[in-house]
C-alpha cells in the first residue's frame, strides 16, 4: 500500500487557518462593550459558583473556561447540558451564574434547561455567534462571539468559532482575576503540585539544613578544625559564629584556595583570620526562590540562614534547592 502524502497546498492551508483564527480573535476586541462589563459584575457579585455548559465542541471549550476560571480565583465547574436534564440540574442553585456556550445559540440541550435555571433565580450569561438566537434572547447578558467564517475550507467544522469562544473565556477570567486582586501566591495555592506552586509556596525554612546538619565553628577555631567541619557538612562551607551564635562570617572552598595562595603559615591562623566577614544571609521565612535569585545574582552557592537577630537558624546550598525542585 503506497503511503498517503500531504496535499501540495497543506502548508498554505495551515497558514490560512492561523490567519482566519487570529482575525476572529482580533475582531472580538472591538465588540467588547457594556455587556462584557455587566457579565463581570454578575460573576463578581455571585454568591454561589459559576457553572459553564455547552454541547459538542462548545462543551470542550466550556470545560477549559471553567478550569481557567477555577484556577484564577473564580469558583467554577462544568455541567453537561444533557446530563443536567437527567438530574445534574440539581447542581445549580439560585445563587449561581450559568455561562452557556453555543455558536448557533439554538442548542436544544441548553434551551431545554434554561427555563428551569431561570425559575430557580440563577443568572444566565450566553456566549454565542448569533445575537438574535433563542439563547442570546433568554440570557441576562449576551457575549457576542460571532466569527466571519470558520477556518475549515468547508466552513463547517467548528474552528475559528471555538477559538474565539475560548479567547473570550480567557478575557473574562483575566478581567475577573484582576478585579479580585488575585496574585501569584493565590495562583500557586491552586497549583500546589506544579513547578509554579513549588516556587511560590516553598520557603527557605522548608528546605534549609538545621541542627547538627549545619556546619558551624567559632571564630577562634583552627583552620584544620574548620576544614574538617566544612568537610563534615558537605555543602562547601562552614558558618563562623560569635559565642552567642550570631553569624559573623563564612568560610568556603574558595576562601581556602585564596588562603593557600597568600603563602602564609596556615598552621598559625584561626578561621577568624581568613573567613569572609559579614556574609550574605537570608531569613527562614523568605521564599526559596528568593534564595535562588540571591545566589545567582552574587554568584555564590551557599547561604547561612539567620533570624531577625542574626542568630544562625539554618544553612542552604544550591543542591538543596535543586533537590526541592525550586530550580
Amino acid at each position: 500500500m503506497s503511503p498517503i502524502l500531504p496535499s501540495p497546498k497543506a502548508l498554505d492551508l495551515a497558514r490560512q487557518v492561523l490567519r482566519i483564527e487570529a482575525d476572529a480573535v482580533l475582531a472580538l476586541v472591538g465588540r467588547l462593550d457594556g455587556g462584557f462589563m455587566q457579565a463581570l459584575r454578575l460573576i463578581l457579585n455571585c454568591h454561589g459558583r459559576v457553572i459553564v455548559s455547552g454541547m459538542g465542541k462548545s462543551g470542550h471549550v466550556g470545560r477549559k473556561i471553567a478550569s481557567t476560571l477555577a484556577s484564577t480565583g473564580t469558583p467554577a465547574f462544568f455541567v453537561h447540558p444533557a446530563e443536567a436534564s437527567h438530574g445534574d440540574l440539581g447542581m445549580i442553585t439560585r445563587d449561581d451564574v450559568l455561562i452557556a456556550l453555543s455558536n448557533s445559540g439554538e442548542s436544544a440541550e441548553l434551551l431545554t434547561i434554561v427555563p428551569s435555571i431561570k425559575r430557580q433565580g440563577a443568572k444566565l450569561i450566553s456566549m454565542t455567534g448569533n445575537a438574535q438566537s433563542s439563547l442570546a434572547i433568554e440570557a441576562d447578558v449576551h457575549l457576542d462571539a460571532a466569527v466571519a467564517q470558520e477556518a475549515c475550507p468547508l466552513n463547517l467544522a467548528p474552528t475559528a468559532s471555538t477559538t474565539a469562544a475560548l479567547a473570550l473565556g480567557d478575557a473574562l477570567a483575566v478581567a475577573l482575576l484582576d478585579s479580585r486582586g488575585f496574585g501569584p501566591e493565590d495562583f500557586a495555592r491552586s497549583h500546589p503540585g506544579g513547578s509554579l506552586g513549588r516556587r511560590l509556596l516553598t520557603h527557605v525554612r522548608d528546605v534549609m539544613r538545621v541542627g547538627s546538619a549545619i556546619p558551624a565553628v567559632l571564630a577562634d577555631t583552627s583552620l584544620s578544625d574548620a576544614i574538617r567541619e566544612m568537610s563534615r557538612g558537605g555543602i562547601g562551607m562552614t558558618t563562623v559564629l560569635a559565642p552567642d551564635r550570631r553569624v559573623i562570617g563564612i568560610f568556603t572552598d574558595g576562601d581556602l584556595r585564596r588562603a593557600f595562595a597568600t603563602q602564609q603559615d596556615l598552621r598559625t591562623l584561626s578561621i577568624g583570620d581568613i573567613m569572609s566577614p559579614e556574609p550574605r544571609t537570608i531569613a527562614p521565612d523568605r521564599l526559596a526562590v528568593e534564595a535562588v535569585e540571591m545566589m545567582e545574582q552574587h554568584k555564590i552557592n551557599q547561604l547561612p540562614v539567620v533570624d531577625g537577630m542574626g542568630i544562625l537558624a539554618g544553612a542552604l546550598n544550591m543542591h538543596d534547592l535543586f533537590k526541592a525542585k525550586v530550580i
